[in-house]
């Protein structure tokens, strides 16, 4: 990571950005208040994990060894990580359906 200087750290944290905006939309199209909370709580979890670890870094809190989602070294955070996400992709799954207007877009025929 450190390699990559300052545009690969902004392009790291573009693409956190991006999945904890893409998990909020997820949540808030959930078509039960189960799959919304367990997808609020997973995007929570990983945006503190972020926030903390970015902090970390550049020195503004103590370090707290919290590793950084997807990228740190260790088993048991890239296994709950990666079953996490496994879990907002399933929420994703499941969605409401949009509501058309009458006389306006169709929805796509059923195969």
């Amino acid at each position: 990571m450190e390699e990559l200087g300052f545009f690969g750290a902004a392009i790291v944290l573009l693409l956190f950005g991006i999945l904890v905006w893409r998990g909020a939309i997820v949540a808030m199209n959930s078509r039960s208040r189960l799959g919304c909370l367990m997808a609020t709580g997973i995007v929570t979890m990983i945006a503190v994990q972020v926030i903390i670890n970015v902090g970390v870094v550049t020195n503004t809190i103590p370090n707290t060894r919290i590793p950084l989602p997807f990228s740190s070294y260790g088993g048991t955070s890239i296994a709950v990580m990666m079953a996490a996400v496994g879990l907002l992709l399933n929420i994703s799954r499941y969605q409401r359906t949009p509501k058309y207007k009458k006389g306006g877009q169709r929805p796509p025929p059923q195969i």
